[in-house]
């Protein structure tokens, strides 16, 4: 509102001003303040004293010379010739004769036609000051002659600040996660905010407690929502069907618990980062945020919160909302990033666990040397072990992923001395080779093999037999076998020959 202010200090006056914004954010408020700016007695300024007969009369809606209309009540065109009639005389008691016209967009088009002669040609005692909550509904001829005032939704810790200070000032004791609760139920309206605060007053008997917020709003138990999380992490099913058999005795909102869910998971994700701030946060226990955060990989986390998001926009095509709630819970059980998977505990789920025997028999194949001569574990293996044979099974153990991976696969090693390795690298595969994947690529070497490793490349100008070139050329074997085979079919060979019909070796694909 820097220029509303200036403005008023300089005495450069518009004669009109349009604010938008969404409910309950102060447009009504703040064209009241400017109200009192323009006419406070002891001078204009961008600082009404608020306490002259003039402010105090405009705060209780007495002030003759500022008139409130209602758009969404008085649309006829009648009502607005009669503004526009009223407006030709002087103020009586201020230096401006104000006009709030609150919802503007309700009025109909001959009433903005009749409105717009006198926007463009106002007396220089009238300001108009026009409220909107949809303000492309208004005519473009309208709209370029006021100046525009976006007004935009609250923070929730701006809200919960100012309910703080109003229990405060009520001498009303209250809980902190309730008044959270409050602010983030607002969703950005300071006068829905107040609304709920007297609501759970009401419904509390004075006590602003979280137990009667959550009630009242129909959210669930902090701790219940936090048992979910911990089953999710845990792996265990049984646990988890129990926990929501128990929330749907209280009939809860299933929307409103995966905002909850998806709300949690945020916060864990943010300890992760920053460890010191599940401290100060006011909804949940500070304690079980941390041993959360410790508990959940971050890659878990963040699926976790992804599929909470994605199953509200499930739940509408649920056949109940509990349904879509229990399956977008065994959604997180189902699915995890392949890391999380092998570090699972023995509690897990059976996928983790084949995932975890996979990786291990990938450490055990390159852990036999020729001769019969057993060679400590994958990662304290020999420099001479490695080579192009068992690349292979040194890539699954190192437990590549994504990109990382797809560069491993592409490789082979040449050499490997003194920890530097050597690699030769398919030159169909280089754009894989940037700095971020090389990186990672020499951090799970090193971690493979228990210290620092050096890898140096080499772009292989003529075809290298990497793992990922064995793989295309098993497969282009077996694509070349099914055609063979599909062709050698008596009832293929019987319609080629009665019919003359050839066969489109690209659609004939192997059986597994």
């Amino acid at each position: 509102m820097r220029a509303l202010s200036n403005a008023l200090d300089s005495d450069r006056m518009h004669h009109a001003f349009l604010f938008t914004g969404t409910r309950g954010v102060g447009k009504t408020t703040i064209a009241r303040i400017f109200a009192k700016s323009l006419n406070c007695e002891r001078g204009q300024s961008s600082n009404p004293c608020g306490e002259c007969a003039a402010c105090l009369d405009i705060d209780a809606g007495r002030f003759m010379d500022m008139i409130e209309i209602d758009a969404a009540s008085n649309t006829g065109v009648d009502d607005v010739r009669e503004v526009i009639e009223n407006a030709q005389y002087s103020p009586s008691r201020g230096r401006f004769k104000v006009y709030l016209i609150d919802e503007v967009h309700m009025l109909s088009n001959h009433s903005f036609n009749a409105l717009l002669k006198t926007l463009e040609e106002p007396p220089p005692h009238v300001k108009f000051l026009l409220a909107t909550t949809d303000p492309q509904k208004l005519p473009v001829t309208v709209l370029s002659r006021c100046m525009q005032f976006s007004l935009k939704r609250l923070s929730a810790p701006l809200i919960g600040e100012r309910l703080k200070f109003i229990a405060s000032e009520e001498k009303l004791s209250f809980e902190p996660a309730a008044i959270a609760l409050l602010a983030r139920a607002a969703d950005g309206s300071m006068r829905d905010a107040l609304s709920l605060l007297d609501q759970l007053i009401a419904f509390g008997g004075g006590a602003v407690s979280d137990a009667n917020a959550r009630s009242m709003l129909g959210t669930i138990d902090r701790g219940h929502v936090g048992r979910i999380v911990d089953t999710i992490s845990r792996g265990d099913g049984a646990a988890l069907l129990a926990e929501v058999r128990e929330l749907d005795r209280d009939a809860p909102d299933y929307d409103r618990a995966l905002v909850d869910l998806a709300t949690l998971l945020q916060r864990i994700a943010i300890v992760q980062i920053v460890p010191d701030a599940a401290l100060h946060d006011e909804e949940f226990d500070a304690e079980s945020l941390s041993r959360l955060a410790q508990s959940i990989s971050p890659e878990d986390v963040q699926l976790y919160y992804q599929i909470a998001l994605g199953g509200r926009r499930d739940l509408a095509m649920a056949p109940e909302p509990r349904m879509g709630f229990e399956m977008t819970l065994l959604r997180m059980l189902a699915f995890r990033p392949e890391s999380s998977a092998i570090q699972s505990n023995a509690g897990g789920r059976a996928s983790a666990a084949g995932t975890a025997r996979a990786a291990a028999a990938a450490v055990a194949a390159p852990a036999a040397a020729p001769g019969g001569v057993d060679v400590p574990p994958a990662r304290s293996l020999a420099p001479k072990s490695i080579d192009a044979s068992n690349w292979p099974a040194v890539v699954e153990a190192a437990n590549f992923l994504g990109p990382v991976r797809q560069l491993a696969l592409n490789c082979v090693p040449t050499a490997f001395d003194h920890d530097v390795l050597v690699v030769g690298l398919d030159q169909a595969a280089a754009d894989w080779r940037t700095r971020p994947i090389e990186d990672k690529f020499v951090q799970g070497l090193s971690k493979y093999f228990g210290r620092d490793i050096r890898v140096t490349f080499q772009t292989a100008l003529s075809d290298v037999d990497t793992p990922a070139r064995q793989r295309a050329l098993k497969e282009q074997d077996k694509a070349e076998r099914a055609v063979s085979a599909f062709e050698a079919d008596p009832a293929v060979r019987g319609l080629r020959e009665r019919f003359g019909a050839d066969v489109d070796a690209a659609s004939v694909k192997p059986a597994n």
